[in-house]
């Protein structure tokens, strides 16, 4: 993906559905809501699987599994808001995952968000069974909607889930209105930090998600994580920074360094609770750049 696609480069414990105000998002609710586009495109749910028990290892719990649902354990939460001093105009949103169940969209929307990503699968055997009145609500209240998948790298190979990602929600219009697909890697919730995998067979496992899902969908995907994981994980692997947004989890007043490959972040989970249900988000732009990033 281009870079002018992406967000301008800057310079410088609970889970909660409340609608409770941080200074910094009551702020941002001020910017100028989207406009409304064509109708939102239709994503038929079908009944909440049930979930598998894997031999071998701890019951698959994906209802628990989210962006960030290991962050803190493993990393803490400062439990500041983010600092106003950034270089360019920040964006707010939220992601939200089947933990939020059915979402008023129209009082996140109200409430200043601007976008919002989707937990949509996970490995080869889970679809949220919410996704489709998160992922078409959010569209339906204006706001600029993508979905992520959540990864097992240790399931299944990493074309294997990326082709179930985008069966199931992960795909991509050139609305305007539709982000990028996204990779959630972090910690495992189900075992060793780094699936059992090796630095380098965890790169060749990202890429081949990233290649199978550029291919379906002619985006490459925004990649979460955290520089901790990142470097742990990786080996701190620079090569995907020059096609790939960058959504960096880190729970404090800053950002903090980021992984290698990455001069700056796109999109940047600060809390996993505050003003909008599930967690909180900046997007490192304002609102027409964000537009961007959805039309590539």
């Amino acid at each position: 993906m281009p870079r002018s696609s992406r967000s301008a480069r800057p310079t410088g414990t609970t889970r909660s559905t409340s609608l409770r105000r941080l200074p910094l998002a009551a702020a941002l609710a001020a910017a100028t809501a989207l406009v409304a586009g064509v109708a939102a495109p239709a994503y038929a749910a079908g009944p909440a699987p049930v979930a598998p028990v894997v031999e071998g290892r701890t019951a698959f719990h994906p209802d628990r599994d989210f962006a960030g649902s290991t962050v803190a354990a493993h990393e803490g939460r400062s439990g500041a808001a983010p600092l106003v001093r950034l270089a360019v105009t920040q964006t707010a949103g939220l992601d939200v995952a089947s933990y939020q169940g059915n979402v008023n969209w129209p009082s996140v929307a109200a409430g200043g968000a601007r976008f919002a990503y989707v937990k949509a699968t996970e490995g080869t055997s889970y679809t949220n069974p919410y996704f489709a009145q998160q992922y078409n609500g959010s569209y339906n209240s204006g706001l600029i909607r993508g979905a992520y998948h959540f990864a097992l790298p240790n399931n299944s190979s990493g074309s294997a889930q990326a082709n179930y990602f985008v069966d199931h929600g992960g795909g991509w219009s050139a609305d305007g209105r539709t982000l990028p697909p996204a990779l959630d890697i972090e910690y495992n919730p189900y075992g060793a930090t780094c699936y059992g995998l090796s630095q380098s067979a965890m790169v060749s496992w990202i890429r081949s998600f990233n290649d199978t899902v550029h291919s379906r969908t002619g985006r490459y995907p925004t990649i979460y994580t955290t520089t901790n994981w990142w470097a742990t994980c990786t080996g701190n692997y620079g090569g995907f920074g020059a096609t790939n947004p960058l959504w960096i989890a880190r729970y404090a007043s800053t950002v903090g360094t980021l992984p290698n490959g990455w001069s700056y972040q796109t999109f940047w989970q600060y809390s996993d609770s505050g003003t909008f249900p599930g967690d909180q988000d900046l997007f490192n732009g304002a609102t027409d750049r964000l537009s961007a990033l959805a039309l590539g």
